[in-house]
C-alpha cells in the first residue's frame, strides 16, 4: 500500500475532492478526512475503553467516538490527538489514523481495526497532518494499491486545489527553521552545514512510535538511525548535528501537547 495525501485549506474543498474520489472509484475503506474539531451528530456514541468504563468517559480521555453501527467506512470518529486537541475523521481508515497520533482508541474501535489492513499507514507524516489541522485545515488521506494508482491520485488531489504533504512538510520546517538554526548556533557551530541532519532528528523525534515515550525507550532506535545515516555518510561528522535535533524535536512534541492541555 501506498498513501497519497492532499491538505486543504477549506474543510469544503475537502469534501468536493473526496466526493471526486469516490466518483472515480475510490472505495470507502480507502480514503477518509481529517477535520479540526468535533461534529454534532445525533448518530454518534461514546465507544467504551473497557466494559468498566462509563460512556462518555472516553471524551475526556482522548478516546474514539463511533456510529453506533460499528466502525464502517461511513462512521465518524472523534477523538483528542496530544499536541492538537479534537479532531473528527471518518471510518477504520481515520480509526487507525487517530490511533498512531496518540489518540485513545476504545475496545469496540480496536475490535474493528484488527482485521483491518493498516501496512502502509504513514506514521513519519503524521505530524505533517496535525500541523496542518491545528492551522485549521482539512487531510485527505488515500490509499493506493501501487505506484502508478498513487500517482493517478496526487493529480486528482492536485486538480482539486489540495497542497501536497511534501510542500507542507517544507512549509512547517521554515515554520521552525530560524528558532532552530538560532538555537544550534548559539554554542558556536555552523547551523547550515548539518541542518538536514539536525532536521532528519528532529524529524524523527516526531514519528508516531517514538512519541510520548521515555528517552531510554527511544535511544536505541535514536543510535540505530544515526548508524544508518553515518553508513549513508561516510566521513560526515553529523552525529551532534542528528542528536540535537531530535532531543530539540522531543521538546517541540512536549510543548506542544503542554500547550494544548492549558487551552
Amino acid at each position: 500500500m501506498q498513501t497519497v495525501t492532499g491538505i486543504f485549506v477549506s474543510e469544503a474543498d475537502a469534501h468536493r475532492a473526496m466526493e471526486t474520489l469516490s466518483l472515480n472509484g475510490v472505495p470507502a475503506n480507502k480514503i477518509t478526512l481529517l477535520t479540526p474539531g468535533t461534529r454534532n451528530n445525533k448518530d454518534i456514541e461514546s465507544v467504551r475503553v473497557d466494559a468498566a468504563e462509563k460512556p462518555g468517559i472516553g471524551r475526556a480521555i482522548g478516546g474514539v467516538l463511533g456510529a453506533a453501527g460499528g466502525l464502517s467506512g461511513a462512521s465518524i470518529l472523534f477523538a483528542i490527538i496530544p499536541g492538537v486537541g479534537p479532531v473528527t475523521a471518518a471510518g477504520l481508515l481515520g480509526a487507525a489514523i487517530l490511533g498512531a497520533a496518540g489518540a485513545g482508541v476504545g475496545a469496540a474501535a480496536g475490535a474493528s481495526l484488527e482485521n483491518f489492513t493498516t501496512e502502509g499507514l504513514p506514521e513519519d507524516e503524521i505530524f505533517v497532518y496535525e500541523d496542518a489541522l491545528r492551522k485549521g485545515r482539512s487531510v485527505v488521506i488515500v490509499f493506493a494499491n501501487d505506484a502508478a494508482a498513487a500517482e493517478s491520485l496526487r493529480e486528482q488531489l492536485k486538480a482539486e486545489g489540495a497542497e501536497a504533504i511534501d510542500a507542507a512538510r517544507q512549509q512547517w520546517w521554515i515554520g521552525l527553521r530560524s528558532a532552530e538554526q538560532e538555537h544550534y548556533s548559539a554554542s558556536g557551530k555552523d547551523f547550515g552545514n548539518v541542518e538536514q541532519f539536525y532536521r532528519l532528528g528532529f524529524e524523527d523525534a516526531l514519528h508516531a512510535r517514538n512519541r510520548c515515550r521515555e528517552f531510554d525507550q527511544v535511544s536505541a532506535e535514536m543510535e540505530a538511525n544515526l548508524e544508518e545515516l553515518q553508513r549513508q555518510y561516510p566521513g560526515v561528522d553529523l552525529g551532534d548535528a542528528y542528536t540535537e535535533g531530535y532531543q530539540r524535536g522531543r521538546e517541540y512534541y512536549q510543548k506542544l501537547c503542554d500547550q494544548a492541555k492549558a487551552a
